[in-house]
């Protein structure tokens, strides 16, 4: 709870000091700062995966697509869920360069049940899976700015997980951190667990390695889809992550601009473990506060202070992004995201998703679909097959539109 009380402290302290970046500080990352995908080493060397550990996140919940359990959990192809494909890639990494690369699974207490109901019938197979909580803090009332709870004990719904930011702190306090280091694990790939895209890279492994990188941040560019995504800045001469929340209101037209913040973090973060060690040990970090207002099922107004895992890179040294091919993002927040998985455009290759040969244009398609579809039950229940010719995008909308009506 001392992280929370220390939390809190911050965000009164910086809401009475009005604390807010100077947009006119704020400048595009230089060519030294985000390294392109296509200057990586293209020979790694696979003894660096010796050193890897893998750690998805896996706290959330698939609300906005109408579900109450772990989104992980979600099947997504051929009857497998997020967390057997990632297993699958994990078990295929392991037995095709003789390593024992573990998985760790960051859970929540909404999702730590639904996760261990999964991964149980992996016990027998040969990977290591380690899981822990993240931390539990408790919500704020908007009128006072008073923690909702009165005790440890009082409902769940005055209760959240605070972002993907307390990954750090979850991972010492878990004692982690401390047995990765003892297994002689030098290097975590963080990732989302909703995110299909993001699978081991060797070259980007290898570049952190060649570079004594403490810190890598795939971004990759933003399209009109992505405006609301995080954005990595220069920030008096050092790197930071921009989210929205932290955007003045006057500057919100700028920020969505995909002129000048050409690409957004993919929250596929690298980073030494030695090094957050130290800092760690060092007091920490006090990551960039995002508040994110919400409303009880009741209808009262409630704040969730959260931190952002990437708005650790500023604490790193030789820390920088790599821009990354848009194939490493592809994440599932919608039922019309699941329908572009779902459909022939990919197949399924050792838990990895490959898209169709075939296919006459390099980018995936943009899908909407009606409202009808917004929740898994209703998708499930009105789509009961899909092939989704991989040629054609027209046909697929016209398709969705009348599907909706």
């Amino acid at each position: 709870m001392q992280a929370f009380l220390k939390l809190h402290a911050r965000y009164l302290a910086e809401k009475e000091n009005r604390q807010e970046l100077a947009w006119d500080r704020i400048h595009t990352p230089g060519e030294a700062q985000i390294i392109p995908y296509n200057q990586l080493p293209e020979t790694p060397n696979p003894m660096a995966l010796s050193k890897l550990a893998i750690l998805k996140v896996n706290g959330g919940l698939g609300t906005s697509m109408g579900m109450s359990g772990a989104k992980s959990a979600l099947e997504v192809k051929d009857g497998m869920t997020f967390l057997d494909l990632t297993v699958k890639q994990v078990e295929h990494l392991n037995a095709t360069h003789r390593v024992e690369v573990p998985l760790i699974l960051m859970t929540s207490f909404n999702t730590h049940d639904d996760t261990i109901r999964i991964i149980k019938k992996y016990v027998s197979q040969r990977i290591k899976i380690i899981t822990f909580n993240q931390s539990r803090y408790p919500r704020i009332w908007k009128d006072n700015l008073q923690p909702c709870p009165r005790h440890a004990g009082d409902d769940k719904k005055h209760w959240y997980p605070p972002g993907h930011g307390d990954l750090y702190q979850s991972l010492v306090h878990s004692g982690v951190l401390d047995q990765l280091l003892a297994d002689g694990k030098e290097c975590l790939f963080v990732s989302n667990s909703d995110n299909l895209g993001a699978v081991v890279d060797q070259n980007i492994l290898q570049h952190m390695v060649d570079t004594g990188a403490d810190f890598l941040m795939e971004v990759t560019t933003k399209t009109k889809g992505d405006i609301k995504g995080g954005t990595l800045i220069s920030y008096d001469g050092s790197m930071r992550l921009l989210e929205i929340a932290q955007v003045p209101p006057e500057h919100i037209d700028d920020f969505k601009s995909i002129r000048k913040f050409k690409i957004f973090n993919t929250n596929n973060l690298w980073i030494n473990l030695k090094a957050l060690k130290k800092i760690m040990e060092n007091g920490g970090m006090d990551l960039d506060i995002i508040v994110n207002p919400k409303v009880t099922d009741d209808g009262q107004p409630v704040i969730q202070l959260e931190t952002a895992a990437g708005a650790a890179i500023k604490h790193f040294k030789n820390a920088h992004g790599v821009d990354v091919p848009r194939s490493r993002f592809l994440p599932v927040k919608s039922c019309s995201d699941l329908l572009l998985l779902k459909s022939d455009i990919y197949s399924l290759k050792d838990g990895q998703l490959i898209m169709n040969e075939n296919r006459m244009f390099g980018s995936v398609p943009v899908i909407t679909l009606g409202d009808h579809f917004r929740k898994v039950v209703s998708y499930h229940h009105l789509i009961m097959s899909i092939m989704v010719p991989a040629h054609t995008v027209r046909n697929r909308s016209k398709t969705s539109k009348r599907a909706s009506r």
